[in-house]
This record gives structure tokens, C-alpha cells and sequence, in this order.
């Protein structure tokens, strides 16, 4: 594990120097590798410097537990600097698990109301409303490539595009069913009820991986809408463009371009496709997988929204955080990095067995 991790250490100071460098800095693309590469060891370079600091403490300490006067307390120094790098070696374990391949790419995200009628569609409203503001919050960019929504502000469905540093690796989480607990707006008793909303995030697919021949697709074009179908622009420049093999179907419109959507379209119809492919050899690879965690089931609750009692409970990660407020104003970070360890700490286990 050293070794590797000495060797993580080299790599990233030559990209440090590298940096400098007039020819590298004179060639963009190469200096964005470069950045994106040093960026990507920051965290366990840290986490291994912080081990050796930790280490070297210890030493000393250990020095001074000959000295009379010193002992007692070099004692206590010697056992909480041990519990301490104990506890660092195994974070950088889990920092030295092999992540998801797929972790640095860009996502699209569909949201779409569920159970409750008019409430679910509001509430699949403030789904969306919150990640854009974790986005916004987080340094990711937030792009609607589609959406259909209501005369009360909900959303029936919405898509969009996620990208940024570990896009996917923030986002593919949020994948499964999403449940809240409120009395709705449409409610004059005051009765609480609930209400659930669907959301499916897969990675953004290149081109090179899956070729989607013109003959396998449907594109049909018609003028971008609003709520109750009201145009927002006079030319058919909103594509809807059907897989026939698979009956898949994309709508984008958010682009003023008929061209421009239906290429984008045409993006998000090869990330699904991939992404069905990547879920039906991941379960006839492990009938028995875990999945919750690691892959996000979306047949799954996972996640309910108490607004009468004023928090938020994740069902996989057995995680209850207060202020259901807080997180609709997309503070995500609680669940998602509890996520991102249980995933770490089961890949790590994985490796053992």
C-alpha cells in the first residue's frame, strides 16, 4: 500500500513541476490533462501527507518515553497519536479503492412525479429545484434539456444535464424513489399526505461507445411548450426522437435550434442506451449484488422527506439529518459523501474476500 501510495506522491509533484513548465503552459488542452490528473490525486496525497506528519509525531513521542519527567505524558501522546494513524491508514485504504470507471463523466438526470397527483408533481418540482441548487453550490453546471410542467409550478417530468468535476460519482446516489410526507397546498383539511417521485441518473455516453444507426430512430418534431401547452416559440425547434428497437424516448427543447436538439437528443438516447446496458450485465454478472449502495436500484425508496416533522431519512445509508430545509436548498452533502464511503467500504471489502 506504501509503495503505491510513494508512488501516487511522485506522480502528482511531477505534475506540480510540469505546471510551470513555459511549453505547458503555452499548450491549453495539455495543461487542462495536467490540472485535471493533479486535481484528481489531491485528496489522497494530502490524506498521505497527513499519515507521514501523524507518523513522524509518533516517533518523537515514543523518544521521549525514557525521559522520567516526560513519560506519563508521552503515554497518552504515544496511545492518541497510534489510535489517530490507525485511523488514517484506513482511509487511505479505502482512498486507494479502485473507483467506478464511470465516476468523472458528465450525467443526465430524469425526474418524474410519481404517486399523488398534483403533490407528487410539485414535489418532483422541488426535486429539480434541488439539485440545481446543489449544482449551483457544489461547482457543478446544471443545464434543463427538457421539461413539462404544470399550472401550479410541478413538474410531470424534467430532464437534465449534470457536468463538472465527479459528476457522476455525486450524482448516480440520487437514483431510485423519493418519498415526501406534507400536507400539500391542495389540501384544505390539512391532512397529511404522501407522495413520491422517480429519479434515474445515468452517465453520459461518447460516441465511440455505442453506434445508433438513423434506420433504429423516430424524430418527430413540434414548438417547444410551457404549462398547459401554451408555445414558447413559433417554430418547431422541440425534437422527440424514439429508439424503435427498444421503444426508448427523448425529448429535448431547450435549445432554440432544431438541429442543436435534436443532437442532444440524440446524446441522452445513447447515454440510456448504455446505461441499460451497463445495469443488465452488472445483473447477470451478480444476481445477488447489493445494489442499493453501489448501483442506485431504482425500484427502490430511498430517500423520504418529512416536512411535518422536519427531516430528511436515507433508507440505505440509515441516515437522519434535520431541517428538511436545509436540503431542498440542496445541502446533499450528508447523504451523498455517507454514499460515497459505503460504497468505498464495500468495494474495499469486496477486494478482500
Amino acid at each position: 500500500m506504501f509503495e503505491k501510495l510513494r508512488s501516487l506522491k511522485e506522480r502528482y509533484d511531477e505534475l506540480t513541476e510540469a505546471m510551470a513548465q513555459p511549453e505547458v503552459t503555452a499548450d491549453f488542452p495539455r495543461l487542462q490533462e495536467i490540472l485535471k490528473e493533479r486535481s484528481g490525486l489531491e485528496e489522497i496525497v494530502s490524506a498521505y501527507g497527513a499519515y507521514q506528519e501523524t507518523e513522524r509525531h509518533l516517533a518523537e513521542a515514543k523518544e521521549l518515553l525514557g525521559d522520567p519527567d516526560l513519560a506519563e505524558e508521552a503515554r497518552g501522546e504515544v496511545a492518541a497519536l497510534t489510535a489517530r494513524l490507525e485511523e488514517q491508514t484506513e482511509q487511505l485504504k479505502l482512498l486507494l479503492v479502485p473507483s467506478d470507471p464511470m465516476d468523472s463523466r458528465n450525467v443526465m438526470m430524469e425526474i418524474r412525479a410519481g404517486v399523488g397527483g398534483e403533490e407528487a408533481a410539485l414535489f418532483a418540482g422541488d426535486l429539480m429545484r434541488m439539485y440545481l441548487r446543489y449544482c449551483d453550490r457544489g461547482g457543478l453546471k446544471a443545464s434543463i434539456l427538457s421539461l413539462t410542467d404544470t399550472e401550479l409550478g410541478g413538474v410531470t417530468e424534467a430532464l437534465l444535464m449534470i457536468s463538472g468535476t465527479d459528476a457522476y460519482a455525486r450524482m448516480k446516489f440520487e437514483s431510485g424513489v423519493h418519498c415526501v410526507k406534507r400536507v400539500p397546498v391542495t389540501e384544505s383539511g390539512g391532512r397529511i399526505h404522501t407522495s413520491t417521485a422517480s429519479v434515474a441518473v445515468f452517465p453520459e455516453a461518447e460516441e465511440s461507445e455505442l453506434v445508433i444507426r438513423p434506420e433504429e430512430i423516430r424524430v418527430d418534431v413540434f414548438h417547444a411548450s410551457g404549462h398547459g401547452g401554451q408555445g414558447v416559440n413559433t417554430t418547431d425547434s422541440a425534437v422527440r426522437m424514439t429508439h424503435l428497437p427498444t421503444g426508448l424516448v427523448v425529448t429535448c427543447q431547450d435549445e432554440r435550434s432544431q438541429l442543436q436538439n435534436k443532437a442532444k437528443a440524440l446524446e441522452v438516447l445513447r447515454s440510456r442506451l448504455l446505461d441499460r446496458q451497463r445495469e443488465e450485465a452488472r445483473a447477470a454478472q451478480d444476481a445477488d449484488r447489493k445494489g442499493q449502495i453501489a448501483g442506485g436500484d431504482r425500484s427502490q425508496r430511498i430517500r423520504t422527506y418529512y416536512f411535518n416533522h422536519d427531516y430528511v431519512v436515507d433508507h440505505r445509508a440509515g441516515l437522519t439529518v434535520p431541517r428538511v430545509q436545509n436540503t431542498m436548498n440542496g445541502d446533499l452533502d450528508p447523504f451523498i459523501g455517507a454514499l460515497r464511503l459505503a460504497e468505498k467500504t464495500e468495494r474495499l471489502q469486496s477486494l478482500h474476500e
